[in-house]
Formats: structure tokens, C-alpha cells, sequence
């Protein structure tokens, strides 16, 4: 439970491990968000956030591990990577469900969230960057992590180019506040930002699946081209950060 707009990744590496010990299987996973579950009727500021930002969306994704569905499929699955962060208290409560003055019933965004989603994000890139990034950028992050631990050096942390490793982002549309970060901690271009941004702009925030919304925008414009390497990055409520590498 608690899985917010995370729970789609969560639900695809979870078909990844069972695809992996039942051969010659299919699994559908299904991503959806009804707002009509968690509206909010009162007045709370930091409440009606959420009324502004969800829609109602849906996705709906097949998988197979079939010998015969390879030269078929679309993509494939490389790698998953879950970050959980519910052990630290601010990080558990930055995104909860409670009763506001009044008695009414909503989802309490805290303003700590962009800073637990960072802390999240670096927790997760520093698993999945080892995966996926070329040599020359492991040393160079590797370099100034000895540097500033060992040395006490001051320099900035290095933060890897995943430009290198990737030709494609699809970051969940939780709001332009998170997109603006991710951009700029990353250092990626608007380009590489437009399917995420349009998303938002054109459905909403519709939880976790606004990273299949952002890939069919992707391929709907042309983008995506033979052998071309897809990051997709989701944040939920507990608080998460979880990568798929296709």
C-alpha cells in the first residue's frame, strides 16, 4: 500500500520477477488514476493542491517472455531499480491521506516533498548509474566522491551525464515544480523534457500512467528510433523513486 504515482514501475518489476520463473507467459499491468477516490471537499490549501494537479487516466501495458514474441515486441526490459525511503519519518509523511480541521478527507502534500524526492532520486541513480552509465562517467563520479570523502576536498559532487546512457526520459508529470528539478539536476534539454511537460499540460498528473502517456507521446511524434535507450523515473507516496531501463 502507499505506492502513489510509484506503483506502476513497481507493478512492471514485479512482472519481470515472476516472468522470469514462469517460462512461456504473458503479464498485463494495468496503471490507473480515479481522482474521484481522493477528492477534496474542503478548504485546506495544501489539500486542494492534489484537486488541481491529478486527472483521470489509464494505461495498460502487456509483457511477455515468449521465444516467439521477440521480433514483435516494442521494447525490452533491461533493468528495474525500487528506491524506498519510508524508514525516515519526514520521508513517510511528505505525501499522506488525513482528515483535515474540518473533518474532511485529503491528501496533504508537505513542502519538504521536493527535497525527499531528490534524496530519493540520488539514492536510486546512484544503484541504477553503475548499470547503465560508460566507464568514463563511473570515474569521474567515482574520483570526486573519493576526493571530497577521503580528501575533504571542496568540490561540487559530480553529477553524471545520463545522456550518455540514454536517448529518451519519461519522468512522471507530478507538477512543473518537479519537472524544473529534474531538469536542472540532470542537465537535460527541453527536448528531452517536451514529453514529460506535454503531458502535464495536456491530461494532468495522472499518477503512474503519465510514464506510458509520456512514451506514446514519444512515439506518436516520431522520436524513437531502433536500439534508442528509454529511462523512466517515478515518485510515490512513502516515499519512493523507482527506474525502468528500456
Amino acid at each position: 500500500g502507499g505506492m502513489g504515482c510509484s506503483a506502476g514501475l513497481l507493478s512492471i518489476a514485479l512482472a519481470k520477477d515472476l516472468l522470469q520463473v514462469h517460462p512461456n507467459t504473458y503479464a498485463v499491468v494495468i496503471s490507473m488514476e480515479n481522482i474521484t477516490l481522493n477528492w477534496y471537499f474542503g478548504n485546506n490549501r495544501s489539500m486542494l493542491v492534489s484537486n488541481c494537479l491529478f486527472r483521470v487516466g489509464g494505461a495498460a501495458i502487456l509483457l511477455s517472455n515468449k521465444r516467439s514474441d521477440r521480433w514483435r515486441s516494442k521494447y525490452q526490459l533491461i533493468h528495474t531499480v525500487r528506491t524506498h525511503k519510508g524508514a525516515d519519518d519526514k520521508c513517510f509523511s511528505c505525501v499522506t491521506q488525513q482528515e483535515d480541521a474540518d473533518g474532511k478527507i485529503g491528501v496533504l502534500l508537505s513542502k519538504d516533498l521536493m527535497g525527499v524526492a531528490g534524496d530519493a532520486l540520488k539514492t536510486n541513480i546512484t544503484i541504477l548509474g553503475p548499470l547503465v552509465l560508460p566507464m568514463s562517467e563511473q570515474l569521474l563520479f567515482f574520483a570526486t566522491l573519493v576526493g571530497r570523502k577521503l580528501f575533504k576536498m571542496k568540490i561540487k559532487p559530480y553529477i553524471p551525464d545520463f545522456k550518455l546512457a540514454f536517448e529518451h526520459f519519461c519522468i512522471h508529470a507530478g507538477g512543473r515544480a518537479v519537472l524544473d528539478e529534474l531538469e536542472k539536476n540532470l542537465q537535460l534539454s527541453e527536448w528531452h523534457m517536451e514529453p514529460s511537460r506535454m503531458t502535464l499540460y495536456r491530461f494532468g498528473n495522472t499518477s503512474s500512467s503519465s510514464l506510458w502517456y509520456e512514451l506514446a507521446y514519444a512515439e506518436a511524434k516520431g522520436r524513437i528510433k531502433k536500439r534508442d535507450r528509454i529511462w523512466q523515473i517515478a515518485f510515490g507516496s512513502g516515499f519512493k523513486c523507482n527506474s525502468a531501463v528500456w
